[in-house]
């Protein structure tokens, strides 16, 4: 009888891991978001010019959405989506309550212009336009200044563009894989002929073209961080060419300060040529950590926060920074403050918002970032610093 041998079963295929993380692209990501808060607290022109958040985070969604376009286009577009409406959502029902809960009557507002003004409510469920709020709502002496609802409801105007740079990738990035400059400089002359008044585009339209000019160049270097198409480009020629970029920006905006100064968000040419010119300096020089060097290595918890909550931080921080006036405010009510205690936190008041919207995030993070993980269909997480990843062995 002839025996065979026994054939050892073949050992499973082994499960692809994740790619690591690259951590200095988180760091820049944290830095946008501390960057934004500090400006919408403050108010300081000089940080748009000190750090493009806007275009950094532009850019970061870019390299990433182009990095996941390597599935199926529609799955791409549904799953980007899908993560951010039910932040968007919870958000969406607390501003909405608190509009109503204050006075304002969308069937009465006349600046929403009847029944479409109502339509355009829907902006708060899927934002493919701005959110219709009213400019001014209650007292200017009451608890909060009469245009809070500005502040609250104002900063999704970046969720609209994100949302429709989303959908216009597959496009973009086969245009960029066939003519990368050409793609690269596109939303650049768009944004000077829009300058010139060349062309025209009035109303909500006209403000959703203009985000997606200044910013398409930054979102189309995430392409070419991702393709590596940046690193092909000798460093010396990228920095040369990307200070020329900024000069101009500067030098324009120098010619066009606008009622804030130096404030580059008054002045579109400038944001958009500073923004890709100080995005590319980023890029050219991307380490690709998987660990934090040295001394950041500290702030690994909040960085790896910052990015797992990064919509729910951006979401709520105004309506955050809002909440530490009343707050602060209740101070004057103690019963041993002096007028000097007074003029002391008078003083100080700004110092006071800074430190306590910290917490407030805090509160927000543990309240409603779970959200972030159902979208993304995770188990939900109250805290995810990675602290438990860590305590694994992980990096």
């Amino acid at each position: 009888m002839t025996h065979h041998p026994t054939r050892a079963a073949a050992p499973p295929a082994p499960v692809p891991s994740p790619a690591p993380r690259d951590r200095y692209l988180d760091l820049l990501r944290t830095l946008a978001l501390v960057r934004v808060v500090v400006y919408h607290l403050f108010g300081w022109a000089w940080l748009t010019v000190l750090f493009p958040s806007m275009g950094v985070m532009f850019a970061l969604a870019g390299s990433l959405t182009a990095r996941s376009l390597k599935r199926p286009a529609w799955q791409v577009i549904k799953s980007r989506v899908r993560r951010l409406l039910p932040p968007l959502w919870v958000f969406s029902a607390a501003a909405l309550f608190l509009l109503l809960a204050a006075g304002w009557k969308p069937g009465d507002d006349p600046d929403l212009g009847g029944t479409w003004g109502l339509l355009s409510l829907a902006n708060y469920v899927l934002p493919v336009g701005a959110p219709p709020f009213p400019w001014h709502l209650g007292d200017k002496a009451g608890l909060l200044e009469d245009t809070w609802a500005v502040q609250v409801v104002g900063p999704l105007w970046y969720l609209r563009t994100y949302l429709w740079f989303v959908v216009a990738s597959p496009l973009l990035l086969w245009a960029f894989r066939r003519a990368p400059w050409a793609t690269l400089l596109a939303p650049l002359a768009l944004t000077a002929l829009l300058t010139t008044e060349i062309v025209r585009i009035p109303g909500q339209t006209g403000d959703a073209v203009w985000d997606f000019a200044v910013y398409g160049g930054c979102w189309i270097l995430g392409f070419a961080h991702h393709d590596g198409v940046l690193a092909r480009v000798p460093r010396y020629l990228a920095v040369s060419l990307a200070t020329l970029t900024m000069a101009f920006g500067l030098w324009w905006a120098s010619g066009h300060l606008g009622p804030d100064g130096w404030d580059l968000n008054d002045i579109p040419l400038a944001q958009a040529t500073w923004s890709l010119g100080f995005v590319v300096v980023l890029l050219v020089h991307s380490p690709s950590w998987h660990r934090l060097p040295g001394r950041l290595a500290r702030w690994d918890g909040l960085i790896t926060l910052s990015n797992n909550r990064a919509v729910t931080i951006y979401l709520w921080h105004n309506l955050l920074i809002m909440a530490t006036v009343p707050l602060i405010d209740m101070a004057y009510d103690v019963p041993f403050m002096t007028e000097r205690t007074m003029a002391a936190l008078d003083s100080t008041y700004m110092m006071w918002m800074f430190m306590l919207v910290w917490p407030l995030i805090g509160l927000m993070v543990l309240a409603v970032g779970w959200v972030e993980d159902l979208a993304a269909r995770r188990r939900p997480r109250a805290w995810p610093d990675g602290r438990a990843k860590r305590g694994r062995g992980g990096p």
